[in-house]
């Protein structure tokens, strides 16, 4: 069973920068990171789970990204260290919110919430 777990998150400024990290571990026998779609998903209280950006298997390798973000944040997947990751510049505080990444059984983008595993998420706060 893969697990993920996030990290990266903080405090930081509006038009300062993150970096999010996906590590995935439990991967099955013979498979690699490439072989999996990995996901970023965002909550803020009080609104709806927001799907932010997802890479595909390496057999597609197409990256998706919600409008909002397009042009600020970028995605990649380092296979090495089992980590995708999520580059966040030019922050707006409409950024703030608690960030997942998580993965199905499809392997491909987009990810489905529904059939989904998640990480316990991690904490962004974009604030002056």
């Amino acid at each position: 069973q893969v697990q993920l777990v996030e990290s990266g998150g903080g405090l930081v400024q509006p038009g300062g920068s993150l970096r999010l990290s996906c590590a995935a571990s439990g991967l099955a026998s013979g498979f690699t990171l490439d072989d999996y779609a990995i996901g970023w998903f965002r909550q803020a209280p009080g609104k709806e789970r927001e799907g932010v950006s997802c890479i595909s298997s390496s057999n597609d390798g197409s990256t998706y990204y919600t409008g909002s973000v397009k042009g600020r944040f970028t995605i990649s997947r380092d296979n090495a260290k089992n980590t995708v990751y999520l580059q966040m510049n030019s922050l707006k505080p409409e950024d703030t919110a608690l960030y997942y990444c998580a993965y199905d059984q499809t392997n491909v983008c987009p990810i489905d919430p529904d059939f989904a595993s998640w990480g316990q998420g991690t904490q962004v706060i974009v604030s002056s």
